[in-house]
């Protein structure tokens, strides 16, 4: 494993959905990391169904052709080095279990990440460690991450919690 050059910044892409997507968009604002990624056509998130959507918070998200989740799925996982997913015990997520396929097929470097929705925190040496090793495996200056999980719908409180954890564990990489 290579050592962790902080130095080198951080990107983040994600969908922007309602749950750990958003988090990780609210992590990257708040401490001033780059951000981007693929939403759906028409900025659709499922708590900001109409256009422009997720696009009227974060702008430089980019739509795909098509209103499908899958499509910017799979467009988030292509853009990224590697991909970071965040999980809650008893969540099921569809789109998750999209984007973990994706990045097997195309070989990128993953990490799954349990976060405990009352206590988001616990164990954030572990998590740092993780996180390290992941980015790590990354190339490029600055290293792209995608971060994905359940939507707040599939795992009420997992927004505030995972932004918990992100602003954490991705300080070091703040301007």
């Amino acid at each position: 494993m290579r050592h962790l050059d902080v130095s080198r910044g951080l990107r983040i892409v994600c969908g922007g959905q309602s749950g750990v997507d958003r988090a990780a968009l609210e992590a990257a604002a708040v401490l001033g990391l780059d951000y981007g990624g693929w939403c759906p056509a028409g900025g659709w998130a499922e708590d900001l169904p109409e256009p422009p959507g997720v696009r009227r918070l974060y702008p430089l998200l980019r739509e795909t052709p098509s209103a499908d989740p899958a499509e910017r799925t799979a467009l988030n996982v292509r853009e990224a080095g590697a991909v970071l997913v965040i999980v809650a015990e008893g969540a099921s997520s569809p789109g998750t279990g999209v984007t973990l396929r994706e990045a097997e097929r195309l070989g990128r470097p993953l990490a799954i990440l349990p976060m405990s929705l009352s206590r988001p925190l616990e164990g954030e040496k572990a998590a740092r460690d993780t996180l390290a090793r992941l980015l790590g495996e990354v190339t490029g200056t600055p290293p792209t991450l995608d971060v994905a999980g359940p939507r707040e719908s599939e795992a009420p409180g997992i927004r505030g919690a995972a932004r918990e954890l992100l602003v954490a564990l991705l300080g070091p990489f703040a301007r």
